[in-house]
């Protein structure tokens, strides 16, 4: 997996590589332009290119850039932004300088200067990188402004100028630059894994610069980016003399009248993804639904016809999961209520509105067994601790929260993240927009509980199951489109999603 570093960090990391390689800054600097560069020249061969530089290093390695395609005999244009002292970081005025011998024209701006952009230029964002720790102001804000009102084309260098590295504020956004493509010295930033930063960060990727490993190693963070490698650890293998009762016997209880469907994808979902032996509790009504479309699951019925009123013995259950289409009336919240108090140390994953249900009681949240995993959306889980400002709060929320109550967490969304109860966040690179569908939820519960009853640690169970549920996804788009996925094809593609996986 890639540690994801805070910019202090980063810097930190940059020093070390200095030190140890050793490499003098400017050769380092040179060596990140020249990976920017590359990537620019396959995204745009041949279009004029305007580049924006500021001040700092970010500003030095944009002057790079710009002397590497002058080199390469491309149309370039170069905006330097000084800051209030006049003055460039060491770096950058090398580099300044440097490119003041290839005899070419650089325009410092001023409050008034406009660059006047054509439609066919590409533009080339080294404005702020990640040192930024203010709002942008000035003719820097003005210059922003002026970009982000164009169609063009614009790459950012390592972050897109105005964007903080971590979290942001609605503050400092409006003065952010709005990029189709950002490319990020050696890891990626916290900010591009959040929804909110999307249409400043667009596309982005990173290139290795070779920043020393060591330094990268030792630097603590909680933060994540699942790999495909690391992910295909966890999944445990199977022997030959395993049998059903080896991989575990599930209970789900799911459904209500209309929402049935939730309890049957749910269910396809788990059997799909490896349990032994799955039981689904139901409404009675729900009976013929269940045995006709899911023959492998083993049914058991609530006394009431159209909704659930109790639970079985939990006893024979290595793992339980509740949630999908039960609704919040009356009786299925006494349900829940007592559910828990019975459930003890047993695995638990709660989704949909059994996640609605406790978070309008307090007494619930008592009860939750250590461990136990939640899988709420961003509006579930804004109803579980009150409505967040924006995604970087709700993330800094859902971080306590699973400390506070020691439990882990499924925030959905895009780059998931699966946070551990002692705070490590892990942001999943699976999946795509078509899983915004009905009933994907329902699927991603029906993977967790199978892990969970396989016997995988809440961590490892969650962090797999959103790996799979993602990619099972991205294989049916591979020969689909977005807008065609429904909650069957993910779990029609989880056996596809598993082969590729080992």
């Amino acid at each position: 997996m890639t540690k994801i570093l805070e910019a202090q960090q980063i810097r930190g990391v940059d020093k070390a590589t200095i030190e140890n390689e050793p490499i003098a800054s400017i050769d380092l600097m040179e060596r990140a332009a020249e990976a920017f560069f590359k990537r620019v020249a396959e995204l745009s061969p041949n279009d004029p290119v305007v580049v924006l530089a500021g001040p700092g290093n970010n500003g030095g390695d944009a002057l790079a850039v710009a002397r590497m395609l002058i080199q390469q005999e491309r149309e370039v244009r170069i905006f330097l932004v000084k800051s209030s002292s006049g003055k460039l970081s060491p770096d950058a005025e090398i580099n300044f300088k440097r490119l003041r011998n290839t005899n070419c024209s650089i325009t410092e701006v001023e409050k008034s200067t406009k660059i006047n952009l054509q439609s066919n230029e590409w533009i080339v964002d080294g404005l702020f990188g990640s040192g930024l720790n203010k709002p942008v102001s000035g003719a820097f804000a003005q210059l922003i402004s002026e970009v982000n009102e164009m169609d063009n084309k614009v790459v950012s260098i390592d972050v897109p100028s105005g964007l903080y590295c971590e979290y942001n504020t609605d503050e400092n956004l409006k003065s952010c630059i709005k990029a189709d493509y950002t490319i990020s010295f050696q890891l990626p930033k916290l900010a591009f894994l959040l929804a909110d930063n999307y249409s400043f960060v667009g596309d982005w990727e990173v290139v290795d610069i070779g920043l020393d490993q060591k330094a990268i190693v030792d630097a603590e963070s909680p933060f994540f980016l699942t790999d495909h490698t690391e992910i295909s650890r966890l999944s445990k293998s199977r022997n030959k003399f395993d049998h059903k009762g080896t991989f575990g016997h599930a209970l789900l209880l799911a459904g209500s009248y209309g929402k049935m469907g939730a309890a049957v994808l749910a269910s396809k979902a788990c059997l799909r993804s490896g349990v032994g032996l799955l039981t689904t509790h139901i409404p009675r009504l729900g009976y013929e639904i269940m045995q006709s479309s899911v023959p492998e699951a083993m049914v058991n019925i609530d006394r009431s016809d159209i909704l659930i009123s109790e639970h079985p013995d939990l006893e024979d259950y290595k793992a339980i999961g509740i949630g999908p289409g039960i609704g919040t009336k009356p009786n299925t919240i006494t349900a829940l209520f007592e559910l828990l108090q019975e459930v003890g140390s047993k695995a638990l994953v709660l989704d949909a509105d059994a996640i609605n249900i406790i978070s309008k009681d307090e007494r619930s949240w008592k009860l939750l067994p250590e461990n136990a995993i939640l899988t709420p959306h961003p509006g579930e889980f804004d109803r579980l601790v009150g409505k967040s400002a924006n995604a970087s709060e709700r993330l800094q929320k859902a971080v306590v929260l699973a400390k506070e109550k020691q439990i882990v967490l499924i925030l959905k969304g895009a780059y998931t993240a699966v946070i551990n109860k002692d705070g490590k966040c892990y942001f999943n690179p699976t999946g795509n927009p078509g899983m915004a569908t009905a009933g994907s939820g329902d699927v991603l519960t029906g993977i967790v509980l199978s892990f969970l009853a396989q016997g995988y640690p809440s961590i490892d169970a969650a962090r797999l199951a959103v790996y799979i549920h993602g990619l099972a996804a991205d294989i049916f788009v591979e020969d689909g489109y977005v807008e065609s996925l429904i909650a069957s094809d993910i779990i029609n593609h989880l056996k596809a999603a598993f082969r590729f996986l080992h």
